[in-house]
């Protein structure tokens, strides 16, 4: 089973709804003024591309599920707002336009099995972007991967759904493995299904995803930390990369 079928039913209950607004509040800081043209990457349910199309930007959301755009879709509908939707994959961008600003945020970089697919994502980023445009990413540390993930364990229970997420350590170097369990209240019926799927992430050192960026074409690349404008400590959690073209 494809990752994000099920779990797009739940994922907007389930997540901090506080990070959209600073995934949105760190964007701006560290795009271009000028920008008008933006991509998001692993656009989810659509709620980040929502917020840029309203303060006016021209907004296209990607993502390989169709469930997630479903729910995105429909939820611009309701909001009156105009997002182009795209269902694709990140790393083949070439029969899409260019843009000043592509983002890809929730770590969904470390979704790529190896570096080379992380590799083919920046290749991909590099060619869709016009010309001094932006490039801004987030990841997880090698501490968050090595160190918190291992054995954490999140449980929700709801009227209509229930909610199990393990993390154990994966097989590869800085690699995390998610299982997932949902309880999901049918509507016809109201029995509830059981439906799982497996997350694998894993993320690299700093230094891997500078030269990849570099191997890419990009030329100025600064690196930040849990969405402030602060370099990385050993005890950062999320990285977050800004690269110019």
């Amino acid at each position: 089973m494809a990752i994000y079928e099920d779990f797009a039913r739940v994922y907007d209950d389930i997540m901090d709804q506080s990070l959209y607004d600073a995934w949105y509040e760190f964007t701006v800081r560290h795009m271009s003024k000028d920008t008008k043209k933006i991509l998001e990457l692993a656009c989810g349910t659509g709620k980040l591309s929502l917020k840029f199309a309203s303060e006016g930007y021209k907004v296209y959301g990607l993502d390989f599920s169709e469930e997630m755009l479903t729910i995105a879709y429909n939820r611009a509908v309701d909001a009156d707002v105009d997002v182009a939707w795209i269902e694709g994959d990140m790393r083949d961008l070439g029969q899409i336009d260019t843009y000043d600003l592509v983002t890809c945020y929730s770590d969904s970089i470390c979704y790529m099995p190896n570096q080379e697919e992380v590799q083919k994502v920046f290749d991909e980023v590099y060619g869709s972007l016009n010309e001094g445009g932006t490039f801004i990413f987030d990841v997880h540390s090698i501490h968050q991967i090595d160190d918190v993930f291992p054995g954490y364990s999140y449980h929700e229970n709801d009227e209509d759904f229930a909610f199990v997420w393990d993390s154990y350590p994966g097989e590869e170097e800085h690699s995390i493995t998610h299982e997932l369990t949902f309880f999901v209240q049918d509507e016809t019926d109201g029995k509830f299904n059981r439906r799982d799927e497996v997350h694998d992430e894993r993320t690299y050192s700093i230094y891997n995803y500078q030269i990849m960026l570099e191997n890419a074409g990009f030329d100025d690349v600064k690196v930040y930390a849990d969405f402030e404008d602060k370099e990385p400590t050993e005890e950062s959690a999320r990285w977050f990369f800004v690269a110019k073209k």
